[in-house]
């Protein structure tokens, strides 16, 4: 903008200040005046609010006097009165509130609250009246009523005289203000008037003198450029625009322009020449990597050449290093290092700050370090370093070295990018160094396995192939694995509901052959004793073929009784519930036992018999005896049962054998010092097809209707659940038409160990332990008591009670006693055994049976108990349903003794005599 239009811009704004300055004040005065005219009207409101408050209180007096004294209507009261005192209440109300609203002085509020409450105690008085005169008709009124009603309209007119006599005064004040304010505008505008053509002439002469010294400005800043540096040019300062304006802005962006030139160029020089001296010391270090062979090499070449390229005095580097599993810093290399005691040679990883450093993988810097903390020397003296860095030197998120640097001086900014740089290849060289010095010496190993590696790869490129043919088949196979684990899970629920059912038909099954057991041993119970009795032939009238009539009948209920104990046993292993008592078994023992078993039948059949135990072998082991001997029983009877002609050996040795038998969840067998019994013969053999199949219950070699040999096919079976139990196993070597061998493994157990139960099935209901247990401890007492020693006398004239449901049982018992002259009596269930034993209170003695009808034999016996006078009375208890647990069972219902059928006369009487004895 020119300056010529700059100076009428100027003029005409100042003329135009001017001119909107006198509007702008005759606005505000205009304004004052229309402010005073609304002040005014609005006091005349007021004014008029109190004259009507007076005129309507003074006309409510005279209405309220009229509608007294005239004519009134059928009510009492003139209604044109009432209508006009209502009129001048509303009147006087309407007043009031406007008054109260628009007038806001203190003094003018309380007059009008203290006539608000005169006007309505005056209202309540005229109501009064009204009502008065109502009621009386033409009665007259009381003075004192109209003398209250007029005091207090007198009070009402003093107020509003008050009242009018404030809104009169208020607007005298307001127009006393108004003239007031009126003539202080008129001079303030003349005023501001004089202030504003001042201004504009003092403006007018500063723009000139502006305009000037701009020009002047310029001018020497100008003329000074030549002579500055052109880092720091001179600005011009001139802020306003124009054409002196826009020469200021031109020159000051150029200057700064030149000045950033200026800076830059600097700066790229002293960014080249530091990059230049990034590279060649860098270079300086790479040249030393190729010559490196070890990491003690490389730690020494560059502490020595990095710590002097920083400027440092002082630098230690330190390689981690593992021992006994335990990571730590051991100095490797150092520069300039006063440390005779060594005390700095190892820091364990958070010790220290070079130790804190590796542990938190970023670097340290100590600035301003203490006088006593490190001394660098010379020849000449001794210092303190000013400044330390400890940096770690990483390698793929693991720190395998510090470095530790001192300087007298700071650090620049230049040295730390180098040792920046530095420190990013140095975790690889270490890293590629040990690297090669691993490769180096596997290398010499790898040379030695090339030769195998080529064979294999061969073999693996085959099985890659195979694995390939494999891979294409598993994922075939996982495309039906979701298919066949919810057939699987169905099969689950499935074997689920199998197994409560195996459950279920288990106990049947154990219910079952208690059953079959007491049903079958209840008839050869009887045959058995009548057989015996009819063998001895005691009145002689047999001849000698009827003699063996009744031994043949005494030998076939025997094997009837053996094939059903064989039964029952098989029953006993399957459930997994027979007992194992470990004893110690001596081999010596064991040899006598199995001579006297079968030399008899050795000489009978002439047959060789040998017998050999290994020399060496201890002289005892832990198992269960009675298992044991079954077992060896078995496999001998078999033995001389299938030979006709030959030889059967027994031979005990100790070898080391891997286990077997049925730990189906073992992850591995292991080999284990074991004692083998082997029983061989020169027998008919067994073809090689048919050495599993033996082993199942009622199987045989040859099972044909024509066969030659007997036997149920029990035996194997059951020897070979027992070898299991007894924590070992069988094995069979044959061939047919050469013989066959035997042999059982059980462990050479040389303590007293239980040996686990195979499964927890069921308890089956079976009574062989039981009944040997009896017989073994009967067969003591037979020992001590036979009846050979006492003769029938013992036994003779005694009363004795036999309790049984079975006629047959009775029968055959009563004959077997009555030959020893005792007196007999008869009870078929309990209930009429306690009634004959109360009959004949001289019982000696009762043979209960347990499973009897009513009352079975458990509760009479406890019964009889209960009854003093035979707390004392033998009971023997007798059954042909043997529990696993029923002698205990009988023994705390209260019997005696207990004894199994079918019965042994020997035990029996052997039984009695303990008890009879031991009565008297």
């Amino acid at each position: 903008m020119k300056f010529r239009t700059k100076l009428y811009m100027s003029i005409g704004s100042l003329l135009l200040l001017i001119s909107i300055s006198v509007v702008i004040l005759m606005n505000m005065l205009e304004q004052a005046t229309v402010n005073m005219n609304v002040v005014v009207n609005e006091l005349y409101e007021r004014i008029e609010m109190a004259s009507t408050i007076k005129y309507e209180t003074s006309n409510i007096g005279r209405v309220l006097r009229e509608a007294s004294i005239s004519y009134s209507d059928e009510s009492g009261v003139a209604q044109d009165p009432l209508n006009a005192w209502e009129e001048s209440q509303i009147n006087i109300n309407n007043a009031i509130y406007s008054l109260e609203k628009v007038d806001t002085q203190d003094e003018s509020q309380e007059l009008i609250s203290k006539f608000k409450i005169l006007h309505d105690s005056y209202q309540n008085i005229a109501r009064q009246l009204v009502a008065t005169k109502q009621m009386n008709g033409d009665g007259e009124l009381q003075s004192s009523q109209w003398n209250e009603a007029e005091l207090t309209r007198q009070r009402m007119l003093q107020i509003v005289d008050v009242l009018h006599g404030l809104q009169e005064q208020e607007m005298k004040n307001e127009l006393l203000r108004s003239r007031e304010t009126y003539n202080w505008a008129a001079t303030t505008i003349y005023i501001y008037l004089a202030i504003i053509i001042s201004v504009g002439i003092g403006v007018t002469i500063w723009i000139i003198k502006r305009l000037t010294n701009n020009l002047n400005d310029v001018t020497s800043v100008m003329t000074s450029v030549p002579n500055s540096d052109f880092s720091r040019l001179p600005r011009i300062e001139i802020n306003q625009k124009g054409e002196i304006g826009a020469i200021a802005v031109a020159f000051n962006t150029m200057a700064k322009a030149l000045e950033d030139h200026s800076k830059l160029e600097k700066k790229l020089v002293d960014e080249a020449e530091e990059h230049s001296w990034l590279n060649t010391k860098i270079a300086d270090i790479a040249t030393m990597y190729p010559e490196v062979e070890n990491v003690e090499m490389l730690a020494d070449l560059l502490i020595t050449n990095l710590v002097p390229m920083v400027g440092g005095c002082y630098g230690v580097f330190y390689i981690k290093e593992v021992e006994d599993g335990k990571q730590y810093l051991r100095r490797m290399s150092s520069y300039a290092v006063l440390d005779e005691d060594n005390r700095f040679e190892r820091f364990n990883l958070g010790e220290g700050l070079v130790g804190q450093c590796a542990i938190e993988n970023r670097s340290i810097l100590l600035n301003h370090v203490p006088d006593d903390y490190i001394k660098v020397g010379s020849g000449i003296g001794v210092g303190t370093p000013n400044n330390i860095i400890i940096f770690p030197v990483p390698f793929e998120d693991d720190v395998l070295a510090v470095i530790e640097i001192a300087t007298f001086e700071s650090f620049t900014t230049s040295q730390v990018k180098l040792l920046k740089e530095v420190n990013n290849n140095i975790g690889m060289t270490i890293n590629s160094i040990s690297n090669r010095m691993r490769a180096e010496r596997l290398l010499q190993e790898s040379q030695a396995l090339t030769e195998e590696l080529q064979v294999q790869s061969e073999e693996l490129q085959l099985q890659q192939e195979e694995l390939r043919t494999t891979n294409e088949k598993l994922e075939e196979q996982y495309g039906n694995s979701e298919q066949k684990k919810k057939e699987l899970e169905k099969v689950r629920e499935a074997l689920e509901e199998k197994a409560q059912q195996l459950e279920i038909s288990s106990q049947y099954k154990s219910e079952f052959l208690a059953n079959m057991s007491h049903e079958l041993r209840t008839p050869l119970n009887s045959l058995l004793i009548l057989a015996q009795i009819l063998s001895e032939n005691g009145d002689g009238n047999l001849t000698a073929k009827q003699a063996e009539y009744i031994r043949t009948i005494y030998t076939s209920g025997n094997d009837l009784l053996h094939l059903i104990n064989d039964i029952l046993d098989l029953a006993k292993v399957e459930s997994g519930k027979l007992e194992v008592i470990q004893n110690e078994v001596k081999f010596n023992e064991l040899n006598d036992f199995i001579t006297g078993q079968f030399s008899h039948i050795a000489k009978q059949k002439e047959v060789q018999f040998t017998i050999e135990l290994e020399e060496g072998i201890p002289e005892y082991f832990y198992t269960d005896e009675q298992r044991l001997q079954q077992i060896l029983k078995n496999l001998l009877s078999n033995a001389f049962k299938f030979t006709e002609s030959g030889s059967v050996s027994y031979s005990v040795r100790q070898v080391i054998k891997e286990g077997k038998g049925r730990q189906l969840f073992d992850e591995k067998s292991q080999e284990k010092c074991m004692i083998a019994f082997s029983v061989t013969d020169t027998g008919i053999g067994i073809a090689k097809e048919k050495q599993e199949t033996i082993f199942d219950a009622f199987k045989q070699a040859d099972g044909t209707t024509s066969r030659q040999y007997g036997g149920t096919g029990l035996g194997l079976s059951i020897s070979r659940e027992y070898a299991y139990l007894l924590g070992g196993f069988i094995e069979v070597s044959s061939e047919k038409g050469k013989g066959s061998t035997f042999t059982l493994y059980l462990p050479n157990s040389q303590k007293n160990e239980e040996i686990a139960e195979p499964s927890p099935i069921q308890e089956v209901a079976v009574g062989l332990e039981v009944e040997e247990f009896s017989l073994n401890v009967n067969h003591t007492v037979s020992e001590n008591y036979s009846i050979k020693q006492n003769g029938k006398t013992s036994l003779k004239d005694k009363k004795i009670l036999i309790v049984d449901d079975d006629i047959r049982n009775v029968y055959a018992l009563t004959i077997a006693l009555e030959t020893y002259e005792m007196d007999i009596i008869v009870a078929e269930n309990g209930r009429e055994a306690i009634e004959v034993l109360q009959e004949n209170p001289d019982t000696d003695l009762i043979l209960m049976d347990i499973m009897m009808p009513e009352i079975d034999g458990f509760e009479a016996t406890r019964r009889i108990r209960t009854m003093p006078e035979y707390k004392s009375l033998p009971i023997i208890a007798l059954t042909a349903k043997a529990m696993k647990h029923s002698r205990e069972e009988c023994l705390v219902a209260g019997a005696s003794d207990y004894i199994s059928k079918p019965i042994n006369l020997d035990q029996l009487f052997s039984l009695m005599q303990v008890w009879l004895y031991s009565k008297e």
